[in-house]
């Protein structure tokens, strides 16, 4: 989305620091852990796990190396926690994310307060397993580490669903549906910003004009100048140059141009569910780890389920669904399988599953992100991670000077290359 009413930071590729406010959520999974510990019931303890493990990916994604196995000890008077290697947090990560499975067990106990899946086991088993799945796919540069044995532990899973279910149809989503009572509703409704500030950028609508993609009909609204045309007509839609500057923008604006997001981001207070970890994902990562060779299953089925996942989770009745996988420009190629693969995996997380749009194309180098416009800032070069909290700098100087020494010969910098994005 193009921001019209100032600069924006992370629009123009200019951010620096980022926080450590995550391991406040891990404190919170930390107490869950405890008192499972008390009621000796172990599918809170696989939950917590789960959560563990979901967070710190987030975290060390955004940064590289993190306090991990030091970390969360303040209780006992650690306040100054080593930073782990990158490798070594995605080893721990997977092993958390295989004995959650192993431990949840319809025998050892409810699970109660369950918002997401009403207490299922099978379904919590799916979400864990297609997490892995997640993290797996994003150590595709991996293959070579006899460590993390990336392939295997991908085909173990795939290969054995009675032991590994994993997502199968939108009902498995692990995502958190919205109320219309207060407190409860769509993040952005009434939100006046995202009605009247944000725009689509003109690469997202180009893309989805040249694929004839319905979906652009359920997510933006018709720009002025399009107005009088009908709804379905893809002339109607446009955007703006998120690499201009931005008084470019804004006098395209004037002229009429530029598509705002649909109304009902902002006017229902129920709108959509949030995705955390969702069923196309997970069939386009099943597409891609196939295209690459690691699983015998058809890379063009995995592909096309994800597409039609996506589609049916923004409302594309099921007539312009099949219209569209019959279209020319969408048909799978193999010789560009992974790029039309993470192509359409980028527009399935619109509003949706955090920055997974940008760690998958900061892994893969797809879509390709336009970044010569006049606004673009750090020498037009796109951010690989975040630079470490100014609180560390503060209260963990000595442990965080060793972590960037060993990971970023230029010191911390948001063009540092992490471990995760090396090549092995």
């Amino acid at each position: 989305m193009v921001y019209t009413d100032g600069s924006s930071s992370e629009q123009y590729y200019g951010w620096q620091r980022s926080g450590f406010g995550a391991y406040n959520s891990l404190r919170q999974v930390v107490k869950m852990e405890e008192e499972a510990m008390k009621i000796e019931n172990t599918n809170y303890i696989a939950l917590g796990k789960f959560f563990r493990a979901y967070i710190f990916l987030r975290l060390t994604n955004t940064f590289g190396d993190v306090p991990y196995f030091d970390a969360l000890q303040g209780s006992e008077g650690n306040f100054t926690p080593k930073y782990d290697k990158q490798e070594d947090i995605y080893l721990s990560i997977l092993d958390d994310l295989k004995a959650a499975n192993q431990l949840l067990n319809e025998d050892n106990g409810i699970i109660n307060g369950d918002l997401v899946y009403e207490g299922s086991i099978e379904n919590w088993k799916k979400a864990i397993n297609s997490l892995s799945l997640r993290v797996l796919i994003s150590l595709s540069k991996k293959e070579g580490n006899t460590k993390l044995n990336v392939v295997n532990r991908f085909k173990e899973i795939v290969e054995n669903p009675s032991l590994y279910p994993i997502f199968n149809s939108n009902q498995d989503n692990l995502q958190l549906p919205y109320y219309n009572l207060e407190g409860n509703e769509y993040p952005y409704f009434n939100n006046n910003s995202i009605k009247t500030a944000y725009y689509f950028d003109e690469s997202f609508v180009d893309l989805l004009k040249n694929y004839e993609d319905p979906r652009l009909f359920t997510l933006a609204d018709k720009e002025e100048n399009g107005s009088d045309l009908e709804e379905t007509d893809f002339n109607a839609y446009g955007g703006f140059d998120g690499s201009a500057l931005l008084d470019v923008n804004t006098g395209r604006l004037a002229n009429g141009e530029g598509s705002p997001i649909d109304e009902r981001y902002y006017n229902d207070p129920i709108n959509e569910p949030s995705i955390a970890l969702g069923y196309a994902e997970v069939a386009f990562t099943l597409a891609e780890a196939a295209a690459r060779g690691w699983i015998n299953l058809d890379p063009a089925e995995q592909y096309y389920k994800g597409i039609e996942a996506s589609m049916k989770f923004y409302g594309v009745d099921n007539q312009d669904i099949e219209s569209y996988l019959q279209n020319a420009a969408v048909q799978y190629v193999p010789q560009q399988g992974i790029e039309m693969v993470i192509t359409q995996k980028y527009i399935s997380f619109f509003m949706n599953s955090g920055w997974e749009p940008f760690y998958n194309q900061r892994r893969t180098g797809f879509p390709e992100f336009k970044t010569n416009g006049g606004g673009v800032l750090n020498n037009e070069i796109i951010p690989k991670r975040w630079m470490y909290p100014q609180s560390e700098i503060n209260e963990n100087l000595n442990n965080l000077e060793t972590a960037v020494n060993r990971q970023f010969p230029d010191g911390d910098n948001v063009n540092g290359e992490m471990w995760l994005l090396k090549q092995e």
